[in-house]
């Protein structure tokens, strides 16, 4: 997981500080420095990638709560500051941390990891929370993307495998695939996609979920093997 970062601090000292403790976590990525909340508007406008604001609190015209308020769809922030009265506005904002300066770099890691706690949470319940809507027999199912087992290609129509049965729907292969989350499902065969995370074996050219027995094809061998290598 890649953090990209934005330091935003008129101090030239707290720049230098903030990008050598930066530079010696493997997880974080500096996108930029900016002095003032007028050229931090000006980044975020510009850099939609921005996950994670070292956010100075006294800065000359607007304050870095001011701006962090500010903001309609902010980014996670670690407020920074030599001034400690403001640590209790810092997180009315929701504020992941708050940086007391000058900070040792193991107080510095022990914040970014809360910013990584939060997004993994994030990301996690995104997963879970996903689903896909299809239609059988005019009834309408609401499937979780996470409960399907894998799908197969039946003549016009599609085997949707959740669990001890399937949903069978008057789909395109295709169509459910594209529906599915990519990162979690890879086509094995013509006729077969499966959920990575529900593999038990992997033997030769056959994947066994459950007790059923899917096969691999010899054009999507090296893409399935490489799927399951990264997941």
């Amino acid at each position: 997981m890649k953090i990209n970062c934005l330091i935003i601090d008129d101090e030239p000292t707290s720049q230098v500080v903030l990008k050598k403790y930066i530079s010696d976590v493997d997880f974080l990525h500096l996108l930029g420095v900016v002095n003032n909340a007028i050229e931090a508007l000006e980044e975020l406008k510009n850099n939609s990638a921005i996950d994670l604001l070292f956010l100075d609190v006294n800065m000359p015209k607007i304050s870095g709560l001011t701006f962090y308020k500010s903001l309609q769809n902010p980014p996670c922030v670690i407020f920074t500051t030599a001034y400690s009265q403001y640590a209790i506005d810092g997180f009315d904002v929701n504020a992941i941390d708050f940086l007391l300066k000058p900070f040792s770099f193991e107080r510095f890691f022990i914040a970014v990891n809360k910013v990584v706690e939060k997004k993994s949470t994030i990301e996690i319940s995104a997963k879970e929370s996903h689903y896909i809507l299809i239609k059988s027999n005019k009834i309408t199912h609401k499937i979780f993307s996470n409960n399907i087992l894998f799908i197969e290609a039946f003549g016009d129509y599609v085997k949707v495998y959740v669990e001890d049965k399937y949903i069978l729907t008057n789909n395109t292969f295709s169509n459910i695939l594209e529906m599915l989350p990519k990162t979690k499902f890879v086509q094995t065969h013509k006729s077969y996609a499966i959920n990575l995370g529900k593999i038990n074996t992997l033997n030769g050219n056959q994947i066994a979920i459950n007790n059923h027995v899917i096969p691999i094809g010899l054009k999507f061998k090296a893409d399935f093997l490489k799927s399951f290598k990264n997941n």
